[in-house]
């Protein structure tokens, strides 16, 4: 099967493919068949059309983002996968000073790729601190607010002097907590 039948046979869950086969595929095209997947939850499909994507293109930061997140997420090749979405940071900081494109509305796509990568491999502080970047460049964005939101954030120190390792801030932390879910099924019920 040909990267065109690919697309083809996925356009209904969100592919987009040319009508001719003999047409090349363009690496939005690409794009778009990826995060129309992504979008119904087929990771495994995505990551397929990415695949393809990349040896048609592998100097494309979007696909090679998106490939690397999807290592990450569905092989659980997660080190090669956070490596692949790294790269592609850097070659779209590349391209952009080579060709002096304004491509700043890439970067935070590229910056939630890369915390995913980063969630799937459990390394949440860098998962937080890549969405982080990826907000200096769109304070608003809603996939990255998302993500920021599912990975919760610890709440202040209880006793600030002591480190949050410690016993005292541990269980007193526990208490806290239990106690506010209490209060917040109060309010509910």
């Amino acid at each position: 099967m040909d990267h065109g039948d690919k697309l083809k046979n996925t356009n209904a869950a969100g592919g987009i493919a040319p009508n001719d086969q003999s047409k090349e595929i363009k690496p939005s095209e690409y794009i778009r068949a990826i995060i129309g997947h992504l979008s119904n939850g087929n990771q495994k499909t995505a990551y397929s059309i990415a695949q393809a994507a990349l040896i048609e293109y592998p100097d494309t930061p979007l696909i090679l983002s998106y490939y690397g997140s999807l290592q990450a997420c569905v092989d659980k090749r997660c080190v090669i996968g956070i490596d692949n979405c790294t790269k592609a940071v850097a070659l779209l900081r590349k391209k952009s000073l080579r060709e002096g494109e304004s491509v700043e509305t890439l970067f935070p796509v590229l910056y939630l790729n890369l915390g995913r990568a980063y969630m799937a491999a459990r390394k949440k502080r860098n998962a937080v601190e890549a969405l982080r970047k990826g907000l200096q460049y769109d304070k608003r964005n809603g996939p990255i607010l998302k993500e920021l939101e599912g990975l919760g954030s610890r709440g202040k120190l209880i006793v600030p002097f002591l480190r949050r390792s410690n016993p005292i801030n541990k269980y007193l932390g526990l208490v806290v907590h239990w106690r506010n879910q209490q209060q917040e099924e109060g309010r509910r019920g």
